[in-house]
């Protein structure tokens, strides 16, 4: 927790600390200044202000009629390096990541809550298995095993004639043409492991600043979402009145107030030293697997005994990994420096070791060793397609509990956002993973088609992937039905909303044009709010359609195209359709996240564009996937945090905090991690906040109704600003008449309907966008500034000294 603030003893000056939304943005365009200076902070992150303001609290008498302005730049933590577009191939990592948070409410259920996030991080290992192994597909079997154990496809290509079976080499041996290709998966591992171990230093290394607050007594994330009670206190820490007295219930912390939220480095560090392993291990069974087979049924020189007693080797490893991602999630209670060295340092390595044992292994020679068909690895992909779907449909199960337990009527798909999320994660990472495989095989073959037995040098990949890759099409048709239903609801809505429209401007002739575009502005705004719904069907789609695929490949063991032959001439044109389309189409999917990728190195407008999604899909830490995109917000709540608590306790003066989109999400955040003597003293201003639209719905035990009321509560005053047209931001619906109003809504937009002797041009809409361009943004900011002061110091005997604000709270 950062210090707590001492009770004020003056008004001094008043600040506002504004923080911005996703998309990046400047501290020059944040201040409207040109002039700008940093008060602290680094390259990465930086709080700015106008070089006139630098001695502001010295001279506090020029700031009589207008707070002092600081900018939270925190756009370099998402979208500042064109490398990191690259992150969009972590994309099934990221979104795994999010249905652990996507949990609903729960209260008393700790073995519930302990069981989704043990289900999540399952899933999320096996998304890490299933890429390592797509990798050992494309350069074990399909490279290594197949084309280079065939002349007419090895011969094509120079570089794989030192491995070809027709040169007769060293490396002609099929143990060995694996050993070496093996390479290429455990670079893949170890990169990966690189780069959440970089990212962790560069992102999420940074402690908050810890005060004198003890830390609280509420369980760990597998235990209940609800913390310690703050005690009611007004703002100078007396007893509140108004929006809550003596009386009242007390406000419960929630997770995001706990000390150790924002700092996860144990679990990271231990999820990070499995999932490294899990890969090694996955890249070990795929080489020694083909030799131990080879072994067990025809004798030669090489003792079965050694390949079983890797084997075993092997499943033992497999255990530690699962048992390691099952013990023990997040601990949010304090700062957990602790790190369990013997896992992170030992699995890691012993995975490895075992790695280079199934490399010496297979490369031991074996006279006679030919390599026909393909690897055994179409078992490898079923058996993840099936246990991912057990695990979804578990989760599924678990959460609904978790919801009938605690329903709450704006929380996503009744609680099973996580399981919707789950299963996209899935399907994310089988598409990216067959459709590199799928591309590769098409390439090596030259104008074969793998697995259709015309003129096809190689057998190509697992049928499984084909029949996955049939399914696409068949989604894509399915969802055209909920596509045009949306469409021409969207259509009715806005002729609805035309004659509202109307009323609102009051004009005596208005512009049918004009009419219809706000209208459809505003209806089409709305359809943030049927997301979910399309999610759910995705999901559902997804989860039957996989099943299916898995059962024809287990039934027929050929592709589609091939095991539907004699249905009829319709359905053998559809199925070989089916297949060649979804086959382009996988590959077609991996190659555009590529694509995106390579111009966000050199163009700056794809840079920020790809930057908008990782500034909404990373903030949260990384408790399932420690392979997924840094947290930003590991360092950016700590550092809103400290600035506040600082400031306010240096110069006692007033503070509001101002956050627009995704920064609403980080102030509030960042004001959760307050002591409640400083909560009390600062005012809240949001715009165009998803705090509720989106977060309050898919992640409900976090922003739920409960910590949005409690958030209520425990700042001194809160007021949200909401336009109709905008299709991110929304309400807070906390104005149940119990407590002060937060929402003002929505607001004009645009503000001037047509063209007038003030307005020659016409408006703009404008939508998610220049909140502080509409001038009730000044009017809220000033009163908000209104009700924090004067501020006086507590009365000795805790009496009746207090007076209270405009917002019907203790301002004494």
């Amino acid at each position: 927790m950062p210090p707590v603030t001492q009770a004020p003893q003056s008004t001094g000056a008043a600040l506002e600390l504004l923080v911005h939304g996703v998309g990046g943005a400047t501290p020059q365009g944040m201040l409207d200044d040109p002039r700008i200076a940093r008060v602290t902070g680094d390259a990465t992150a930086a709080i700015y202000r106008r070089t006139g303001d630098i001695d502001a609290e010295q001279h506090p008498e020029r700031y009589r009629d207008r707070p002092i302005e600081e900018a939270y730049c925190w756009s370099n933590l998402t979208s500042g390096n064109g490398s990191r577009a690259l992150w969009l191939l972590l994309l099934p990592f990221m979104v795994v990541n999010l249905a652990h948070w996507m949990r609903p409410t729960a209260k008393g259920r700790t073995r519930a809550v302990r069981l989704y996030g043990v289900l999540v991080r399952l899933v999320a290992l096996s998304l890490t298995v299933l890429l390592t192994a797509a990798a050992c597909e494309v350069a074990l079997d399909l490279v290594a095993w197949q084309c280079a154990g065939v002349p007419d496809c090895s011969n094509r290509r120079s570089w794989l004639g030192f491995l070809s079976t027709a040169q007769g080499g060293w490396w002609s041996q099929p143990g060995r043409r694996l050993a070496l290709a093996a390479l290429v998966p455990t670079a893949l591992v170890g990169l990966l492991w690189y780069l959440s171990n970089r990212t962790w230093s560069a992102y999420e290394s940074q402690r908050p600043l810890t005060g004198a607050e003890p830390d609280d007594d509420a369980p760990d994330e597998d235990g209940s979402d609800d913390g310690p009670a703050d005690p009611p206190s007004g703002p100078s820490g007396g007893p509140s009145v108004g929006g809550t007295d003596a009386t009242s219930a007390p406000v419960v912390r929630p997770a995001l107030g706990r000390p150790g939220f924002w700092y996860g480095r144990r679990l990271v560090a231990r999820l990070r030293a499995a999932h490294t392993a899990a890969g090694f291990l996955t890249v070990a069974a795929s080489v020694a697997g083909a030799a131990a087979r080879h072994d067990r049924a025809v004798g030669g020189p090489v003792p079965d005994l050694l390949g079983r007693l890797l084997e075993t080797m092997l499943v033992l490893g497999t255990l530690v990994v699962l048992w390691v991602v099952c013990r023990r999630g997040r601990s949010e209670r304090r700062i957990d420096n602790r790190l369990d060295r013997a896992v992170i340092s030992c699995l890691p390595g012993a995975a490895l070791a075992l790695l280079a044992l199934a490399a010496a292994y297979a490369a031991w020679s074996r006279p006679g060793w030919v390599s026909a068909g393909s690897l055994p690895g179409d078992v490898t992909f079923r058996v993840l397609t099936v246990g991912q779907g057990t695990l979804v449909v578990a989760l599924t199960v678990v959460a609904l509990g978790l919801y009938r337990r605690t329903p709450e009527p704006r929380t996503v798909l009744y609680g099973l956002g996580g399981p919707a999320v789950a299963m996209l994660a899935c399907a994310l990472g089988g598409v990216m993973s067959g459709g590199v495989a799928q591309r590769v095989a098409d390439w090596l073959d030259g104008s074969g088609t793998p697995g259709m037995g015309r003129a096809s040098v190689i057998d190509g990949p697992p049928v499984l992937l084909s029949w996955q890759a049939s399914v696409i099409p068949v989604l894509l048709v399915l969802l055209l039905v909920p596509a045009v239903v949306l469409g021409v609801r969207t259509w009715l809505a806005a002729r609805a909303l035309e004659p509202e429209v109307d009323r609102e401007y009051g004009q005596k002739r208005p512009d049918a044009a004009r009419t219809r575009q706000i209208a459809r502005i505003r209806a089409t705004a709305a359809l943030t709010d049927s997301a979910p719904w399309l999610l759910g069907l995705v999901s559902g789609a997804t989860l039957l359609l996989g099943a299916g695929a898995v059962a024809g490949a287990w039934a027929s063991g050929e592709v589609p195209g091939l095991a539907l032959d004699g249905a009829g001439p319709f359905i053998e044109s559809v199925a070989e359709a089916a297949q060649s389309t979804g086959s382009w189409m996988v590959g077609f999917g991996f190659i555009l996240f590529v694509t995106w990728g390579r111009r966000a190195y050199r163009d700056a407008s794809a840079r920020r564009t790809i930057g908008i999604l990782w500034d909404v899909g990373t903030f949260w830490p990384r408790a399932a996937h420690p392979f997924a995109p840094p947290c930003y917000a590991e360092r950016a709540v700590p550092d809103l945090a400290s600035r506040m608590s600082g400031w306010t306790g240096r110069t006692r003066g007033r503070l509001v905090i101002s956050g627009h989109s995704q920064g609403s999400v980080l102030a509030a955040s960042a004001v959760w991690q307050l002591p409640a003597e400083t909560r009390k003293r600062v005012a809240l201003l949001t715009y165009g906040s998803p705090i509720e639209r989106l977060y309050g719905r898919w992640f409900p035990a976090y922003f739920g109704p409960g910590p949005l009321h409690g958030l209520h509560r425990s700042v001194h005053c809160w007021r949200n600003l909401w336009r109709a047209t905008d299709p991110i931001g929304g309400r807070v619906r906390l104005d149940d008449g119990s407590e002060p109003e937060v929402d003002r809504g929505p607001l004009r937009d645009p503000l001037v309907y047509g063209r007038t002797q003030e307005h020659p041009l016409p408006e703009p809409v404008l939508g998610h966008s220049d909140y502080q361009a509409d001038p009730v943004f000044a009017e809220e900011r000033a009163a908000l500034l209104a009700r924090l002061g004067p501020l006086l110091p507590r009365q000795a005997d805790g009496g009746s000294g207090e007076t209270q604000g405009s917002s019907g709270r203790s301002s004494g």
